[in-house]
């Protein structure tokens, strides 16, 4: 792998910030600030439940992907789930969330994840391609819905 890739923790949380920032500024996701902060706090804490990790220079990142764990009797142990994935504009189309996908699935697998989830805009043809380079395939019997609680 040519892009540095590492587990975020917490004195990566402003860095990471301001990625998460541009990627809800660029997606139409309205949430604040302190929002964002108090979203991200567990997962750079080291919580069980999912993980950051940021890519390219440590101190300056190109980009970030979040994994959240969950369990799966389907898929016959634990699952997890692209939450988010960003790269800043200026560095898109150079391989790297391809680089990034591979590397982090390969981590996942040998830390017995099962399966690799992903919830994708049906209109974002290219984010669709992106994940289908990447070996993931629609879920013939699933349509994400969600009530917020």
């Amino acid at each position: 792998m040519t892009t540095a890739i590492h587990l975020a923790g917490p004195e990566d949380a402003p860095r990471l910030l301001a990625l998460v920032t541009a990627c809800h500024e660029e997606t139409g996701i309205a949430r604040s600030e302190d929002h964002r902060a108090a979203a991200l706090a567990p997962l750079l804490e080291g919580s069980p439940l999912g993980a950051a990790w940021l890519f390219g220079l440590a101190k300056a990142p190109t980009g970030y992907i979040i994994i959240t764990f969950g369990w799966s009797v389907e898929h016959g142990g634990m699952d997890a789930t692209v939450e988010e994935l960003f790269i800043r504009p200026s560095v898109r189309k150079r391989g790297i969330a391809s680089e990034v996908l591979s590397a982090i699935s390969a981590s996942l697998r040998g830390a017995g994840i099962t399966a690799l989830h992903v919830k994708l805009d049906p209109a974002d043809e290219a984010t669709q391609r992106l994940f289908a380079r990447a070996h993931f395939k629609p879920h013939a019997r699933a349509a994400v819905m969600t009530r917020s609680l």
